[in-house]
């Protein structure tokens, strides 16, 4: 056990001890570093095996002195903190307890500047459940207050003057109404579960999947069959999808904490905690491939004529995604223009996806237009994250690459971009291809002025400083985008 705490004097009130995970932080510092290792250290992760067999404090011992986290932006409970600055004012001494490494626990205690000591572990005992309770009574004799969040914190509870709680757990809560403890306060700061699961989900994102129909309806083919696979695919893909975005966040959250917008993402912002979302990851990513699998027995169950001759081609484009995008939040999400062609492609991979699942080859013309339209979105939103950045006075965009001296040359790269994709669109209308598929080819010409007029909207607002991070959500909640969204689908109808 480290403790830098000085001999305490018992004539005076009960030192309040405050745990810090789960307490003071609404998340565990030790998976967060774990998470950072993972981050910027992969291949040390192979040493976690050898490290655990040492025991739970060289553990962490091992691992916080592999990364450091950035201790300023960590999510402390602001209920809890107010609360311990005013104890602070008045005088109380206040003790950092925590089975979080010394090394950590003291960069929090000076980044703070509340607590007259520091009690946590050092590499050689891990300061938890009774082996705390032992180092106060060596400490404090019985003379201490102690607020926790989780049921190794009982015995404490049990043993101290007005016991307090933040953010407790159930387990706590059930074990508390067993021992007919009633803490004297409780600092909760929390919010609906449900809720926070929809955001770090990323529900909304699922719009992008839905690209995987586009083989089927632009080929004009609606038989049961293939409504039920581009729907199968629609859902395998929302699952990766999700669970990319999870492992994302959590790779980032040094960063989104950092974030004036993503700070205040669930898992960044401690609202759920990181293991909960490993689990789902696991959940998730279990469940896409299971109906990627299941996807071709359910198309010749409906209808055996129209079995798949490729019936896992679907797979290989799932994984292919899965792939790309773990790349991407481990690495090439931070290589500067690299980092817009993977976007771009990841939509594209989508609609080959759905021309997999279907047996529905994507024609080029759909391709080319899919290049550079979703490309024009890519620089969008690094534009509009750069735009952002010049606003409230920052430089280089952290962990991107990008300068504001850029934002320029990203305008002219986006700009261009949506423009070929609006000349691709062009020459189709023009081609005896679209001829075969429409009756009135020259109603499809209307498409080239509203999709003209959203284009330069995008870039018009982002220009301005006025669009979402992200295109996605400006498109489908966006009054004028939805609009157009249904002036194209009437003029695409009359063409038929």
């Amino acid at each position: 056990m480290t403790t830098s705490a000085p001999a305490f004097d018992s004539a005076a009130l009960p030192a309040l001890c405050v745990d810090l995970d789960g307490t003071l932080v609404k998340s565990d510092t030790l998976v967060d570093s774990t998470l950072a290792l993972a981050r910027y250290h992969p291949a040390m992760l192979l040493r976690i095996p050898g490290w655990l067999l040492q025991g739970k404090a060289a553990l962490k011992r091992h691992i916080t002195s592999s990364v450091s986290l950035d201790v300023a932006h960590l999510p402390y409970n602001r209920e809890l903190l107010q609360f311990l600055e005013q104890q602070h004012a008045e005088g109380r001494a206040i003790y950092l307890t925590t089975a979080a490494d010394s090394a950590l626990a003291n960069r929090i205690a000076e980044h703070l500047g509340l607590f007259q000591g520091v009690l946590a572990s050092d590499g050689a005992l891990n300061l938890a459940g009774h082996n705390k309770l032992a180092a106060f009574r060596e400490t404090f004799g019985d003379q201490f207050c102690y607020i926790g969040n989780a049921s190794p914190d009982l015995p404490l509870l049990e043993n101290c003057h007005h016991p307090m709680v933040a953010n407790p757990t159930r387990g706590l809560q059930s074990a508390l109404r067993k021992a007919r403890i009633t803490p004297a306060r409780t600092f909760s700061e929390t919010v609906f579960p449900l809720k926070a699961w929809v955001k770090a989900l990323r529900i909304h994102q699922w719009a992008k999947n839905v690209l995987l129909f586009l083989p089927m309806l632009l080929g004009h083919n609606l038989h049961p069959a293939l409504l039920l696979a581009s729907l199968l695919a629609f859902l395998s893909f929302g699952l990766c999808a999700s669970a990319t975005y999870v492992v994302n966040d959590l790779l980032d959250l040094e960063a989104d904490r950092q974030h004036p917008r993503k700070r205040r993402r669930p898992f960044a912002s401690g609202d759920l905690s990181a293991i909960s979302g490993v689990a789902v990851v696991l959940i998730f990513l279990a469940a896409s491939l299971a109906i990627a699998l299941a996807l071709p027995h359910a198309v010749a169950r409906v209808s055996p004529d129209l079995a798949l001759r490729r019936p896992y081609q679907f797979l290989v484009w799932l994984g292919i995604y899965a792939v790309t995008t773990l790349a991407y939040s481990l690495r090439l999400k931070r290589a500067v223009l690299v980092d817009v062609i993977v976007l771009s492609g990841l939509y594209t991979i989508r609609i080959l996806a759905g021309s997999a699942a279907t047996g529905i080859e994507a024609s080029a013309w759909l391709g080319s237009f899919s290049i550079f339209f979703f490309l024009s979105l890519a620089f969008v939103k690094r534009f509009a994250e750069l735009e952002n950045l010049r606003e409230r006075g920052g430089e280089v965009a952290k962990g991107r690459g990008y300068h504001i001296s850029d934002l320029e040359q990203l305008r002219s790269f986006g700009s261009a971009s949506g423009y070929v994709s609006v000349a691709v669109l062009t020459l189709y209308i023009s081609n005896l291809d679209a001829a075969q598929l429409y009756t009135h080819t020259k109603r499809l010409w209307l498409l080239i002025p509203v999709l003209l007029l959203w284009i330069s909207r995008l870039w018009l607002q982002a220009s301005r400083g006025q669009l979402d991070e992200d295109p996605v959500l400006y498109a489908i909640t966006d009054r004028r985008s939805l609009l157009l969204g249904v002036v194209v689908l009437a003029i695409v109808l009359s063409a038929l």
